[in-house]
């Protein structure tokens, strides 16, 4: 099934069919499975939360409000609920910690959220600044994952302009974010 044939789905996933979730399942488990295990390095705990995502997915259905393509956004529904595993297993583990550790540990992980959500903030404002065509290409390829080749169609532009522009908008943001670039290359992996 091609990926506008799963987007159209969506409607029918709203009102409550079933089989409209089964035939997603079947296309994107494999994918959401991948991402999360890229994070956790543990499969079966990313077989159990790519199920949760298929779960929530249904639970959340008639409040589904996707502005990009479905692809793009069960793999960012995957990355959160990664890292909401990830927080979880953190606290757990926490709450188990002997009063003989260093109090710099409790902390760590107020100060990796704090850096991370400065992180997105330096990010989003990079993105602001390129260019309009420029952003729109990298949103297009980054945020939706569309090909340079449906990238050029849906904004009538040859593949070697996608292919400029991304280039253009790749090396503004290294400038902008170098001091983000290791931790922007460790998401954008993912």
């Amino acid at each position: 099934m091609s990926k506008a044939q799963l987007d159209n789905l969506l409607p029918l996933l709203k009102a409550g069919d079933q089989s409209a979730l089964k035939t997603l399942f079947d296309a994107y488990y494999p994918t959401v499975c991948n991402t999360v295990f890229r994070m956790l390095k543990d499969r079966p705990t990313a077989e159990d939360v790519a199920q949760d995502v298929f779960i929530k997915l249904w639970e959340k259905r008639e409040q589904l409000n996707i502005t990009s393509s479905l692809g793009a956004y069960l793999r960012r529904f995957a990355i959160n609920e990664a890292i909401s595993h990830m927080r979880k297993h953190k606290k757990h583990q926490s709450e188990s910690i002997d009063a003989t550790m260093p109090v710099v540990s409790l902390y760590q992980g107020v100060e990796e959220q704090l850096y991370e959500s400065e992180m997105q903030q330096k990010v989003a404002g990079a993105i602001n600044q390129l260019p309009p065509r420029c952003q729109a290409v990298f949103k297009l390829s980054r945020y939706e994952e569309l090909s340079y080749k449906e990238i050029a169609s849906k904004m009538d532009i040859s593949v070697k302009t996608v292919e400029n522009q991304m280039g253009k908008a790749l090396k503004v943001l290294r400038v902008s974010l170098k001091e983000f670039l290791t931790l922007l290359v460790l998401i954008l992996m993912h």
